[in-house]
């Protein structure tokens, strides 16, 4: 192979506007570059000297599909600065609302973004002709999504109930029970699309980049916790320590920020295969078969299979907001917003995003207003992993003297793999 230059202006099918460029000389990846284009958002700034009570609102503008993450990030943080426990009751509205969007993005982004990759198709209308049963299922799964949200936080996206210390409105005991058993009817199709991507094709390789997951005891949380691991370098810290573990830094060929590790110097890779690496055993024990059946068990360092990953989380989350469900039908207690005192200081606010983590550390003057703001999130995170894992694996396929197209094919599904939210990192 002669030198060989790959570029892949505005990456298709995902969520933003990214470009990858790629040279190979002689079968030596001599540069990868992981572009994001699009220009800043300005997000932290635009909180800067608002009231603690508009935070939510404006930062969960920062994506449509996490937004719910967003907002309770914010709360949560909000809510670490003033020192407010909630109730549990609200813990359990809060993890719906996560989930809510987990239903939203990992189907549309599996069905929509990723299976094309796989079945010969440029898009997924072809697909929708060739196997409407399929499509049909997986736009049920993504109206799930939906409807959960919308029931939960009053919309389907930018949620408007959930505020610091509650919520302000609940649905009804037969809401609940009606979301519990369409839940129930669609885990059969969710098991199914396991089997669906276990089938598919993927490149072999191990990463070299360490993973970053939310942990808690005996749980699989999504925002229960304020306790995260970085698996490889075997560190487990609190979410208001963050700054002694993780580095944002620059590089020149990008309009977002990069993260590592701040001891190891490693990228970190934060993800739907991340957290099942690091809480596998506490997965519910129907996603838990899903997954053993499926080849996938702790410490999977293929990020190809970060799309399986999802596969599963959507047979836990079913599994799990069923559960929830059921339980906030009949259990007492209310999720009516705590009272609690404004006062001066910083919190630091933690979720598991359907993408990794998400960071929202605010700091706040004797009104509740803002005086600093810093957001982090999962795919500005994921962007130095990726880079990394790009050049690994163009060397792979170069190193087989594969063709330009083929290696073209290969970057293009990692980076649909990492399930990257472009704008979003431009926060």
């Amino acid at each position: 192979m002669a030198k060989t230059a790959i570029s892949i202006d505005h990456i298709a099918r995902v969520e933003g506007h990214g470009n990858v460029h790629v040279v190979i000389n002689d079968g030596v990846v001599e540069n990868v570059e992981m572009n994001i284009v699009e220009p800043a958002r300005l997000f932290e700034s635009m909180v800067k000297g608002r009231s603690f009570k508009d935070c939510s609102y404006i930062s969960s503008r920062i994506c449509g599909i996490c937004s719910p993450s967003h907002c309770l990030t914010d709360i949560k943080a909000v809510e670490a600065a003033f020192g407010v426990e909630v109730s549990e009751r609200t813990k359990k509205l809060r993890e719906l609302l996560v989930y809510g969007s987990y239903l939203q993005n990992h189907a549309s982004h599996l069905f929509v973004f990723v299976v094309p990759d796989f079945v010969g198709y440029p898009s997924v209308f072809p697909l929708a002709e060739s196997n409407p049963e399929l499509f049909a299922q997986a736009l049920e799964l993504k109206r799930l999504g939906n409807d959960l949200c919308t029931k939960v936080g009053g919309r389907s996206i930018h949620p408007i109930t959930a505020v610091v210390g509650g919520f302000t409105h609940e649905i009804k005991r037969e809401e609940y029970l009606e979301l519990a058993e369409r839940m129930e009817a669609m885990i059969p199709f969710a098991c199914e699309t396991v089997d669906l991507f276990s089938s598919f094709r993927i490149t072999e390789f191990q990463s070299a980049n360490d993973m970053l997951a939310m942990v808690e005891e005996n749980y699989y949380p999504v925002q229960s916790s304020p306790t995260l691991r970085l698996i490889e370098e075997d560190a487990t810290f609190d979410t208001a320590d963050y700054l002694n573990y993780l580095e944002e830094y620059e590089v020149a060929h990008s309009g977002a920020l990069f993260t590592r590790s701040v001891k190891t110097k490693k990228p970190v890779f934060t993800s739907a295969l991340s957290r099942i690496n690091a809480s596998w055993g506490n997965l519910s024990r129907q996603a838990k078969v899903m997954s053993a059946k499926a080849g996938l068990r702790p410490t999977e360092k293929n990020p190809m299979k970060n799309n399986l990953a999802q596969a599963i989380e959507l047979v836990d989350a079913l599994i799990r907001c069923s559960a929830i469900c059921r339980d906030l039908a009949y259990m007492e207690g209310d999720s009516k917003p705590v009272d609690f005192e404004v006062k001066a200081g910083r919190g630091v606010g933690m979720t598991e995003a359907p993408r990794g983590v998400v960071f929202h550390d605010l700091e706040f003057d004797d009104a509740g207003r803002v005086v600093h703001a810093s957001i982090i999130t999962p795919t500005a995170q994921n962007l130095g992993a990726l880079e990394a894992d790009m050049r690994q694996l163009a060397g792979i396929l170069a190193e087989e003297n594969l063709d330009e197209e083929y290696i073209r094919m290969e970057i293009a599904k990692l980076v649909r793999a990492y399930d990257p939210c472009i704008s979003c990192s431009v926060h």
